[in-house]
């Protein structure tokens, strides 16, 4: 064991943690017992770092040995898998500082093996004074969200476009299976199951613009404005060369904010990220729920689509497939628009200069980014893909309605052909309308 201190006293730790007291105290505060800190945060956090510390080494504000020992602890760790020493909780109080600390003690802790010294030995290279030189939780946090956002942005996008084409390529092939169209689940007009299909595409078009417009929301980074977004005139310097840094390692086009402190307080930003994942999730439900209605049967539903069988549905029912694809999916987009709300709540509780419920605004966004990327690659492959239409089904209903009578009002009249319909067969009022538009002049 090995012992690190801090002001509130002195903390146990095993040998090779890679971690520190500050990490130890938030495993003790934070025993939430639920997940983690996500790895993409993680990542980005440590790309902010190995930035610092290549802008703090070229503005000469650090130690030219500890800050290329610092990079070479950041290459190794970006260039890993095994995120297992950051332990903390995703939900965590302090903005997030837990984790930067988090990240601020693994990355010191590797930089001293690397320079043939024990973790933990500090006076050669130490989290804070090195591997935190320039920064504060409050300019790292937020910018690695935005960083993290932006890649799971473009991922999500990607899903998103390609559901489209998948719901395009079923409108092309369906676009002469004539069916019967309903509003409030009542028989309405006659539609064509391409059509439908052609609805949803659009939909998912929408949602894949909206996505691609809002990434640029998040380029505006407030890295280098420290503490309150106030940086002071000796980091000037450093504050340009780190954005630029972030810039060509991530490959995404960020620039500092004109107005750090407004990044620094204000996070209406991931409220407007995350109502657009909401819109998307609503569109998905909505697809969802449609194809299980479309689906619904065999025998007793609308059976208008054939849904490609997944799994056994019932332990009591033999036979029975149940529609689990848009059921998964549908549940994917509830949790969305709760952690939207989530969301929400968390950005308007950000009191004068610092939000303090950051890790909610983070765990809840990255979560609901997540989801939706790889709900819509499932829904796309093991469901949209092998979707088959009932064409038998779907003539039957329409034959079997009165779908056809809104057709003969502009001859007839609305009250004449209502009229009709309502009180004769749909076979038997088809005849009686056709007879009587034969015969009007």
């Amino acid at each position: 064991m090995r012992t690190e201190r801090d002001i509130l006293g002195a903390v146990e730790l095993p040998d090779g943690a890679l971690y520190g007291v500050n990490t130890a105290r938030a495993l003790q505060n934070f025993d939430l017992k639920q997940r983690r800190v996500n790895p993409r945060l993680l990542r980005a956090m440590v790309q902010v770092k190995r930035a610092a510390a290549v802008a703090n080494l070229e503005a000469g504000l650090g130690e030219d040995k500890r800050m290329r020992a610092v990079i070479s602890a950041c290459d190794r760790l970006l260039g890993a898998e095994d995120w297992s020493a950051f332990p903390t909780q995703a939900l965590q109080g302090g903005a997030g500082t837990s984790t930067n600390m988090n990240v601020n003690e693994v990355l010191a802790n590797l930089a001293l093996q690397e320079m043939g010294h024990a973790p933990g030995e500090y006076q050669y290279l130490h989290p804070l004074d090195d591997v935190n030189r320039s920064q504060s939780t409050n300019d790292v946090y937020p910018t690695a969200l935005r960083v993290a956002a932006i890649g799971l942005l473009r991922e999500l996008s990607e899903q998103c476009a390609a559901l489209q084409t998948a719901l395009q390529e079923k409108e092309n092939l369906w676009q002469d299976v004539e069916k019967l169209g309903r509003t409030e689940l009542m028989d309405a007009v006659p539609v064509t199951l391409g059509g439908e299909f052609g609805a949803y595409a659009q939909a998912a078009g929408r949602d894949r613009w909206r996505l691609y417009k809002v990434e640029e929301r998040l380029r505006q980074v407030n890295l280098g404005g420290m503490a309150v977004g106030t940086a002071s005139r000796e980091t000037r310097n450093y504050r340009f060369k780190v954005v630029e840094e972030l810039r060509c390692l991530t490959g995404y086009g960020l620039a500092a904010a004109e107005y750090p402190m407004d990044l620094t307080q204000n996070n209406d930003v991931f409220v407007e990220v995350s109502g657009l994942l909401k819109a998307m999730a609503v569109n998905l439900m909505k697809l969802g729920n449609d194809l299980r209605l479309m689906g619904s049967g065999p025998c007793g539903g609308l059976g208008e689509l054939r849904l490609p069988p997944r799994q056994q549905g019932s332990s009591i029912m033999p036979g029975k497939v149940n529609p689990v694809i848009p059921e998964m999916v549908m549940q994917c987009a509830m949790r969305v628009i709760a952690n939207d709300s989530a969301v929400t709540l968390a950005a308007a509780h950000g009191e004068l200069e610092l939000n303090a419920f950051l890790p909610l605004i983070a765990d809840s966004l990255l979560e609901s980014l997540e989801l939706l990327r790889d709900a819509a690659r499932i829904l796309r492959e093991k469901c949209i893909a092998e979707l088959e239409p009932d064409c038998a089904g779907c003539a039957r209903h329409l034959s079997h309605s009165a779908a056809f009578a809104a057709s003969y009002v502009p001859a007839l009249g609305y009250d004449l052909v209502a009229e009709t319909v309502h009180t004769n067969t749909p076979e038997a009022a088809r005849e009686i309308l056709e007879a009587k538009r034969r015969e009007t002049p």
